[in-house]
């Protein structure tokens, strides 16, 4: 009977877990359209949902979402997104900013190696760094 007890009780609990990871995916579908369009506006209502309903900042979830095969900033690098790009850079805290990301490369690096470094999203970048 006990041991029944604890099954229910683990299958509820990684169900419930389960739900929260889908939520947070629902709430976070859309950014990169959001990155990809430049509406900081949208992309600060965005983050503070996602701050708001499950205490998560945004180097929380950076690392786990991929826009066609790029970083956040580094999508607002490439189509331009200096207001979005912007944002995200003074959100993120600086030591994740000079940190490789899952290529092995810096954002810095990478924006050079990219041919970008004259992008105001780069300048930002470089003074927080």
């Amino acid at each position: 009977m006990l041991k029944k007890k604890l099954l229910v009780v683990a299958l509820m609990s990684s169900c419930a877990y389960n739900a929260n990871a889908t939520d947070i995916q629902s709430a976070l579908a859309n950014i990169c359209n959001i990155v990809v369009a430049d509406d900081k506006s949208e992309l600060r209502k965005k983050m503070k949902i996602v701050r708001s309903n499950f205490k998560l900042k945004l180097s929380d979830y950076y690392e786990g979402i991929s826009c066609n095969g790029n970083s956040l900033i580094r999508t607002a690098v490439l189509n331009n997104a200096v207001e979005a790009g912007t944002l995200l850079v003074k959100k993120m805290p600086k030591k994740h900013l000079s940190s490789p990301e899952k290529d092995g490369k810096t954002l810095q690096a990478w924006i050079e190696e990219q041919g970008k470094a004259d992008n105001p999203i780069a300048a930002t970048l470089a003074e927080r760094i």
